[in-house]
């Protein structure tokens, strides 16, 4: 981890706990998802961090519960959302979900779509916008689509039922094709 981000990253997480100490307002809990999630909804580093403006709030919520609870394991956010009350992280998800969706350039990705894709709309909806019970996929980074399905597939991320499963009877260059086409959209 680069020292920058080392600092970001810790600067945060003094932000966050301080925050839920003194009971502060949504707004100054979620001032410091910026430094990585970006002020305008686009991330610092989308191939690794995803966007979370218009995101799905249960989808976000159930993933800042699974960081708190170590369900769903990450060196980042694990120790940002330690001290949150679970009140407090529902209002952080309902925050960011309330938020548009950033636009994006069209990358002229996309194209036909993969072969085994059609799994993923009854969860992940018709255009992959997201909905309950799942994220939304479309607009998010190839790299960081590649590296969560991936994730799923090899068992390192097992804090959904479903997933790991139809991760796991994809091939890579399934999941790579599928990644690619929702980044695209």
């Amino acid at each position: 981890m680069s020292s920058r981000l080392f600092v970001t990253v810790f600067t945060a997480v003094g932000i966050f706990c301080t925050g839920a100490a003194n009971g502060a307002d949504v707004q100054a809990l979620v001032q410091s998802c910026a430094a990585c999630h970006g002020e305008n909804g686009l991330p610092a580093d989308p191939k690794t961090t995803p966007v979370i403006w218009g995101q799905q709030a249960s989808y976000l919520y159930k993933q800042l519960h699974n960081y708190k609870s170590g369900e769903r394991k990450s060196s980042v956010m694990g120790p940002v959302v330690a001290d949150i009350s679970l009140q407090d992280l529902r209002q952080i998800a309902n925050y960011f979900a309330a938020k548009t969706w950033p636009a994006k350039e069209a990358s002229g990705a996309g194209g036909s779509p993969p072969n085994g894709i059609a799994q993923c709309q009854p969860c992940h909806q018709p255009k992959f916008e997201g909905g309950p019970p799942a994220p939304r996929l479309a607009g998010l980074s190839h790299e960081y689509l590649g590296a969560a399905m991936k994730s799923f597939a090899d068992g390192t991320r097992t804090n959904n039922g479903d997933m790991p499963g139809f991760m796991e009877a994809l091939s890579d260059s399934e999941r790579d094709a599928m990644a690619r086409y929702l980044a695209g959209l």
